[in-house]
């Protein structure tokens, strides 16, 4: 960071010197050559080793809320149900999304602290019988992990609903495996554990969410249709952003040759580094069990002596830059973001020196 020494903010994460390269490359349209198009769909393969999966890769511009967006407005018409698991910002988020489009949202909700349980899903899925269930990987502000999405996944289509998750902020860094959890769209940011700018958004589409998003026919920029098979066609909605594609292929490679079992064992020791230095200095950890951590993020209480605006101004003074909170979390929990480049246990120790430096 230009400006602070040491980055453990949650995302946009750091970007590394030999990802920061892609953008000297001088580019020609997108739109124009065949280079692009093999770059696309090499990515394309790339992407489904990682996340372990054979359904169709879409990467789009633009940060991962239009994926968001997106995987609602394709899937919903007004008035059709969805359910929004949810034990954090982002799950109630996929609810109040899909009211402004007209259709009717449930939350199946659980303490921020917490995360899902399965039965409860279960028996109000039965109930409202959703035509869309959504959840999410890592709730990023909570700092927990959604460990029974396999789970989810069952029931989701046990009653003939599309099951859709977010894992923007855990894919490559916590274990996933897209096609055993059952997940018809998945939906990745490259701001996060791949360590680009926040450029690009990846979505996973299975056959069955295929037959709906055709039967939807959403037109608009967002739309998920308009990007089906462009490898093969040679042809976009729009000029893609060629100088970000080129820079994830550098990062899915990074992950591809650190070997992907390796790059989630980084991120769960990297997690347990900062939880641990974290209760040396006197830090509460927010999730109430510390298994529900995410090996990405890690939420602790800001210290009681301190309010998070004088916490964060004696952090920054030091040169450490973490992340802050929002809604009814806003001053309470800080977070520590040690993902994609800032899995680095060097710099993690650094900063939990600088807060050791603050508290002791």
């Amino acid at each position: 960071m230009e400006k602070y020494k040491i980055g453990l903010v949650p995302g946009p994460v750091s970007v590394p010197e030999d990802i920061r390269a892609a953008w000297n490359f001088d580019f020609a349209s997108s739109d124009l050559e065949d280079e692009f198009f093999n770059l696309y769909h090499e990515n394309q393969i790339l992407i489904q080793k990682i996340l372990h999966t054979k359904n169709d890769i879409l990467i789009t511009s633009g940060e991962a809320m239009s994926i968001l967006w997106a995987s609602l407005k394709c899937t919903l018409k007004p008035g059709e149900k969805i359910l929004a698991v949810s034990s954090g910002l982002f799950g109630e988020g996929f609810a109040e999304m899909a009211r402004t489009i007209g259709a009717e949202a449930e939350i199946c909700s659980f303490d921020y602290d917490l995360i899902p349980e399965t039965q409860k899903i279960y028996e109000h899925a039965k109930k409202f019988r959703p035509k869309i269930i959504t959840a999410v990987h890592c709730e990023t502000p909570s700092g927990t992990l959604t460990l029974n999405l396999k789970e989810i996944g069952k029931i989701a289509h046990e009653i003939g609903a599309l099951f859709v998750v977010d894992f923007v902020s855990s894919a490559g860094g916590a274990s996933l495996d897209v096609d055993d959890a059952e997940i018809d769209i998945g939906l990745w940011g490259s701001q996060k554990v791949l360590s680009l700018t926040p450029s690009l958004s990846i979505s996973t589409i299975s056959k069955l969410a295929w037959d709906v998003i055709e039967k939807i026919n959403y037109s608009g920029y967002e739309a998920f249709k308009d990007w089906r098979g462009v490898e093969d066609k040679k042809f976009m909605p729009y000029t893609h952003d060629w100088h970000s594609m080129k820079a994830l292929n550098i990062s899915l490679k990074k992950i591809i040759g650190e070997g992907i079992e390796n790059a989630i064992l980084r991120h769960e020791k990297a997690a347990q580094l900062c939880r641990d230095l974290g209760r040396e200095t006197g830090l509460k950890l927010f999730p109430k069990d510390e298994k529900f951590s995410s090996p990405t993020v890690t939420a602790f209480y800001v210290p009681e002596k301190f309010s998070w605006k004088e916490f964060n101004s004696s952090l920054r003074e030091k040169g450490l830059a973490v992340g802050g909170n929002y809604g009814k979390l806003a001053g309470k929990v800080f977070r520590i973001g040690h993902m994609g480049s800032q899995a680095d246990f060097e710099r993690v120790e650094k900063g939990m020196s600088i807060i050791k430096s603050i508290l002791i």
